[in-house]
C-alpha cells in the first residue's frame, strides 16, 4: 500500500508551514510529508518541524506539485506574486493545475482578502484536523479502506477513529 504523499508549502518565514506540518507529522504519522518553501528559511523550520523531506525554489515547487496527493499551504500559493512577490506564476499555476487536493488555509495577507465558505471548513476544526480529514476522505476512496465505514459528527470521536484506525 501506497502513503498518502502531502505536499506542504510556505514561504517568508515558514511559521504557518511549521505549524501544519508539525501538526501533520505528530497526527498522520503514516503520511509520507515533503515541505516546499519559497525560501531557504522556510523550508528550513517545515524540515525541523517534522518533514520527511524539504526542497526551496520555484522548480521545487513544480515538481513536487506532480507528484503530490495533497498541498496544503496559504491561499497565496494560488495567486501569482502573493506571499510579497514570493509566489512566482509558474508556481501559482503548478499547484493550481496539480490533480492534488488542496487545502488553502485562508490568510488575510498582503492585499488579498479571503472571503471563507464553512461548507467544508467546519467551526471546530483546526487546519491540521482538516488536513486529516481530507486524508481520510481519500483513503475510503481506495480499495484498501472500504471496510471502515464509521461516521461521526463528533470531532473528538473522529480523531479518536481516525488515529486509532491503522493501529
Amino acid at each position: 500500500m501506497s502513503r498518502v504523499r502531502v505536499l506542504v508549502i510556505d514561504g517568508q518565514g515558514g511559521g504557518l508551514g511549521r505549524q501544519l506540518t508539525a501538526a501533520l507529522a505528530a497526527g498522520c504519522p503514516d503520511i509520507e510529508l515533503t515541505a516546499v518553501g519559497t525560501n531557504s528559511i522556510a523550508a528550513s523550520a517545515m524540515l525541523k518541524a517534522g518533514a520527511h523531506r524539504a526542497a526551496t525554489g520555484e522548480n521545487a515547487v513544480v515538481v513536487n506539485c506532480r507528484r503530490a496527493d495533497i498541498i496544503v499551504g496559504p491561499i497565496g500559493i494560488v495567486i501569482a506574486d502573493a506571499l510579497l512577490g514570493e509566489i512566482t506564476p509558474a508556481m501559482a499555476a503548478a499547484v493550481c493545475q496539480s490533480s492534488a487536493a488542496r487545502v488553502l488555509i485562508p490568510v488575510n495577507h498582503c492585499d488579498n482578502i479571503v472571503a471563507v465558505s464553512y461548507t467544508h471548513l467546519r467551526a471546530h476544526e483546526t487546519d491540521s484536523y482538516l488536513v486529516c480529514r481530507l486524508l481520510l476522505e481519500k483513503k475510503k476512496t481506495s480499495k484498501e479502506f472500504f471496510s471502515w465505514k464509521k461516521k461521526t459528527n463528533s470531532s473528538a470521536t473522529f480523531r479518536r477513529n481516525f488515529f486509532a484506525w491503522e493501529k
